[in-house]
């Protein structure tokens, strides 16, 4: 979601003359797309934004503007107000589209701006992007979140839950295809709840089936997935749908019962487990990914060892794991029961230890196996292309840079833990 903001802020700067520079130095603006999910992202944006400061002080006339998830926070922006005095432009999430008014605005009086109002609709939705890859794309097809999990800032940065109008995102996948996109990311902090806020029977099934007859779209993958949300409808109809990616991200957060239910997540581990159980008897080679909070306020060793368990059942193709980072006006950071850093380091470590060879394991089943691969790129050593396959896994394989965009057949003749090794079929 913050990936594709960055996207739509890269269109409108470009789109008010500015052009993109290597180094700080040569900028005449630096913006900060933030994220407060977890405290470490917003200690690196204090740090970077400090950092700056001796240079605004020697060229007054640089703008440094921050918007995102963070300057929605109110203990998070007047840090910034109190203590970064050198920073230009303050915006929220939900008012980017305008960012040429806060910057001409600057212009004009040279005074400090902060504008964080909620001004979100989707009349305001009409910002272009400038796509970090010209054969993928993000589409956003929903706005802001009404679950409020007990641990998470979305609902209070993001605002409430609103989908976009189906017509409007069927036109922008269309006119991406047009351009040479092949494959598209849907865009929900809970895409299972697409088309409530519409006010008619439309929804993420109805949306999926539109999407799925657009001519010359190869792929259709989507995030995130809300277990409490997720329908028979969705699961059934998956077979149908023959773009529809084979990989499916389905947050667990934890294993444990008494913790669902104190996060606010509406559904139990046998509910969970119930819901992969479908999706495996309807689409067989799914590759299932998760997140999962370790440490959450109140969280037994008995609780832990019921998020291992469910793990094990399970057997994640890849998981994002993360520490419980208390935030800000979040019912759980009010907890007098946190768990000490060391016991939440601790799990962590032994989590990991549990996934990692299950990783492994899906991986290297994939040894033998011909694959579809979107080629998207160069790797970062820069010695082979890189590119995914229908299940979302990682391929790294020799071969010229000419396929990129392409669709190739690749054979797996290697697996780690996170990644595929391949050779191109001829």
């Amino acid at each position: 979601m913050n990936e594709h903001d960055s996207e739509k802020i890269a269109w409108i700067l470009e789109n008010m003359g500015y052009l993109p520079v290597d180094s700080d130095e040569e900028a005449d603006i630096i913006l900060f797309n933030t994220c407060a999910i977890r405290q470490s992202a917003e200690d690196k944006v204090y740090g970077k934004v400090g950092s700056l400061k001796p240079m605004k002080n020697a060229n007054p006339n640089k703008i440094i503007a921050i918007g995102g998830c963070m300057m929605n926070m109110d203990e998070s922006r007047d840090k910034i107000l109190k203590s970064h005095g050198h920073v230009d432009i303050i915006f929220g999430t939900q008012n980017l589209f305008k960012l040429p008014e806060l910057i001409r605005g600057l212009s004009s009086n040279n005074k400090r701006i902060v504008d964080v109002k909620a001004e979100y609709s989707v009349e305001n939705d009409k910002i272009n992007a400038i796509y970090s890859s010209p054969y993928k794309a993000l589409v956003n097809i929903m706005y802001g979140c009404n679950n409020f999990c007990t641990y998470c800032v979305v609902p209070y940065t993001r605002g409430r839950e609103i989908s976009r109008d189906p017509k409007q995102i069927i036109s922008e996948i269309e006119k991406l295809v047009d351009k040479g996109t092949k494959e598209v990311m849907l865009l929900g902090q809970n895409v299972n709840s697409y088309g409530k806020s519409l006010c008619n029977n439309y929804n993420f099934v109805s949306l999926l089936k539109e999407i799925n007859n657009i001519k010359g779209l190869k792929r259709i993958r989507f995030m995130t997935s809300h277990p409490k949300d997720i329908s028979d409808e969705l699961i059934e109809s998956w077979p149908q749908l023959d773009k529809l990616c084979h990989s499916l991200h389905l947050p667990l957060q934890s294993g444990s019962n008494k913790v669902l239910k104190e996060m606010n997540r509406h559904y139990t581990q046998e509910k969970y487990i119930n819901i992969v159980n479908k999706i495996k008897a309807t689409v067989p080679d799914i590759a299932l990914t998760t997140d999962l909070i370790v440490g959450f306020p109140g969280e037994s060793e008995e609780d832990f060892e019921k998020t291992i368990e469910t793990i094990k059942k399970v057997e994640y193709d890849s998981s994002y794991t993360f520490l419980y980072s208390p935030r800000s006006n979040t019912p759980a950071a009010e907890r007098d029961d946190q768990i000490p850093h060391r016991v939440k380091q601790e799990r962590f470590e032994k989590l990991l230890v549990e996934l990692y060879p299950i990783a492994l394991k899906k991986n290297t089943n994939e040894i033998g196996k011909i694959r579809e691969v979107l080629v998207e790129g160069i790797d970062k050593i820069g010695e082979n292309l890189v590119g995914r396959t229908l299940h979302g896994k990682l391929v790294n394989f020799p071969g010229d840079k000419d396929i990129i965009g392409s669709y190739v057949n690749v054979k797996i003749v290697g697996a780690n833990t996170f990644a595929l090794e391949g050779r191109l079929m001829e």
